[in-house]
């Protein structure tokens, strides 16, 4: 999808006349829905009038991470990612052309979003070009800052609910969200010549490369994944206070990305961290345990902290 996409609608695309905002709502609903699995919050749950935004809020990120991914190529990404950069900055300016921003920028006027964590974004992607290896968490973390914490402020924005407290507890969640898709796919970054476990970390545990070239899961495999399996769950239960600080609208979407997160973390542990074999997932039935617990706990005003 993602090449027919960029050459519909591409820097190279000759675009007809200026789309209406009907047809740039339509195309992002159509990608969102798409990538459902991918994008939690954009669902059935978030009351209607939300919906079309979240959905136009996706359609950007899911454009900024194929830009960056799709491509089999760091150079083309990172003039194609400029090429983006360059249509957000038109779309503040008030010049749209890509059903994208035809769509995004009423949302982004609507609930007076500033372009900085669009741009954020940006520069996570540009890095995930040249860095293949995190050397100590304060880096990592830093990552995280651009990759994944720019979504939870944008969530703030839609919830016209952005306070600097809330800010800090939604980057918590983010971060251990990035994290535990980390651990959870270790084989798959390693297969595109990334790791995100901390060298330092590798180092600390006796795990080196010729490990990961073999996908060697042994002691020293498993103590490094506890110990960073444990470093994602305390910034995901350090983050789910949020939950309580948010709109009613908004409280069992994000109770669900916490619960989503530490799920994964879950079952991570009951593969004794052997990633490697294979990738560590939520069942269905877990979800719908997940989306059960959460809805029925927060009707009686209470934010669940453990489903087991």
């Amino acid at each position: 999808m993602f090449s027919s996409d960029l050459a519909l609608y591409g820097p190279e695309a000759q675009l007809p006349k200026p789309l209406t905002l009907r047809r740039g709502q339509k195309y992002c609903r159509r990608l969102a829905r798409q990538h459902y699995e991918n994008f939690t919050v954009a669902s059935w749950l978030l009351p209607r009038r939300l919906r079309q935004h979240f959905y136009n809020v996706y359609s950007y990120c899911r454009w900024s991470d194929d830009l960056a991914d799709e491509t089999g190529d760091p150079k083309r990404s990172l003039a194609l990612l400029e090429w983006w950069e360059n249509e957000l900055r038109g779309c503040f300016a008030g010049k749209t052309r890509h059903p994208v921003f035809v769509a995004l920028a009423e949302t982004i006027r609507r609930f007076e979003i500033p372009i900085d964590p669009f741009i954020d974004l940006l520069a996570a992607f540009r890095q995930d070009q040249t860095v293949r290896r995190y050397d100590d968490l304060g880096k990592l973390a830093q990552y995280c800052r651009y990759s994944a914490n720019p979504v939870g402020r944008l969530i703030l924005y839609l919830g016209k609910c952005h306070t600097p407290e809330r800010v800090q507890l939604a980057d918590s969640v983010c971060t251990g969200l990035q994290l535990a898709n980390f651990w959870q796919d270790v084989a798959r970054d390693w297969d595109i010549g990334r790791i995100y476990l901390p060298q330092v970390d590798c180092r600390r545990f006796g795990y080196d490369e010729e490990m990961f070239a073999r996908r060697e899961c042994n002691d020293a495999f498993r103590r490094l994944m506890a110990a960073e399996v444990d470093l994602a769950e305390g910034y995901l239960r350090r983050g789910l206070p949020l939950v309580k600080w948010l709109p009613p609208e908004l409280q069992l979407d994000v109770c669900l990305f916490v619960h989503g997160g530490l799920a994964i973390l879950k079952a991570i542990r009951q593969q004794n961290y052997d990633v490697w074999t294979a990738r560590p997932e939520v069942s269905k039935k877990q979800k719908i345990k997940l989306v059960a617990v959460c809805w029925w706990q927060l009707k009686r005003g209470i934010v669940p902290e453990d489903i087991s």
